[in-house]
């Protein structure tokens, strides 16, 4: 869980600018969208294998 401790004399803007930073290198919203739906074993197999041929350059 990403975590930001307020600064004296800090802009709300500011504080919301480091959360969302943190957000993202703790990779919340990737989680978050991986969960939004069900995949079976057997999609997340076939989703996974592409993206490694895909990443190889082999089609």
């Amino acid at each position: 869980m990403a975590e930001v401790f307020v600064r004296e004399d800090e802009s709300f803007d500011n504080v919301l600018k480091r959360f969302k930073k943190e957000c993202q290198k703790a990779g919340v919203l990737s989680e978050l969208k991986k969960r939004a739906y069900y995949e079976k074993p057997s999609d997340k197999r076939k989703r996974k294998e592409a993206a490694r041929k895909k990443k190889r350059g082999k089609y």
